[in-house]
């Protein structure tokens, strides 16, 4: 078991409470902005945000680091977390998410779903122990689709990384992780997949319990609407 705390770090007014976040990686952006907002409306409080596979995340979580509020991008990464360490509060659902194939920026091979991956272009997906890479396989089962990809990446940034640097021709993420340097090709709506993003609060301290009250309201749904998350 581990017992967490909310440290105290001194600033240049004196003193603050941390709270520490881990989150998948796809919600960089999202916390990234409210950990701004939070901070400037609270400034006694420091988020310090760590992103990052949600599995490698909750790996950390259990052997023992000090996580105030956790963040992952399903539902069996969160149960591992509460079955395996000490967490004070109870998961709840925090957005909905959806799987797409990134491909180079104009589609120059000309790919148009998920049979097209098995006829010779060079893909990546999230390692199966990521909850991206659970989705992939999901998919990929579903159309019946089998796949060597050429890399198992830590976490689904590291997948549109390799598409956008054209190490890679394709690669299953989330629609909210495409940017100005990929496109997106939609899954077919018999095998659409939908990921389920969980957060919790680790420990029970004042500052953790109001970041995650911010997180759960208007300027929480904001950030992920903006963002391109559906809200629960």
């Amino acid at each position: 078991m581990i017992v967490l705390t909310v440290a105290i770090v001194t600033g240049c007014g004196g003193e603050q409470d941390r709270v520490v976040v881990f989150a998948a990686s796809s919600l960089t952006d999202v916390f990234d902005r409210l950990e701004d907002e939070f901070e400037a409306a609270e400034p006694d409080v420091d988020i310090v945000v760590t992103t990052g596979g949600s599995s490698s995340l909750v790996a950390q979580l259990i052997d023992g680091a000090p996580v105030d509020v956790l963040a992952t991008a399903d539902r069996v990464t969160m149960e591992r977390a509460v079955e395996a360490a000490s967490i004070r509060g109870t998961p709840v659902e925090l957005a909905r998410n959806e799987l797409v194939i990134a491909v180079e920026s104009g589609n120059p091979l000309g790919l148009d779903g998920l049979g097209d991956l098995a006829d010779g272009p060079v893909v990546v997906i999230a390692a199966p122990e990521v909850p991206a890479g659970a989705y992939a396989e999901e998919a990929l089962d579903c159309a019946g689709v089998a796949i060597e990809p050429a890399s198992y990446e830590p976490n689904v940034r590291a997948v549109v990384s390799k598409v956008a640097l054209g190490e890679a021709d394709a690669g299953l993420v989330y629609s909210t992780d495409i940017d100005d340097r990929v496109d997106a090709l939609e899954l077919p709506i018999a095998c659409r997949v939908l990921a389920d993003y969980e957060i919790v609060a680790v420990s029970d301290g004042d500052a953790t319990g109001r970041f995650m009250a911010f997180v759960a309201g208007p300027s929480g749904d904001g950030a992920l609407l903006d963002a391109g998350f559906d809200l629960p």
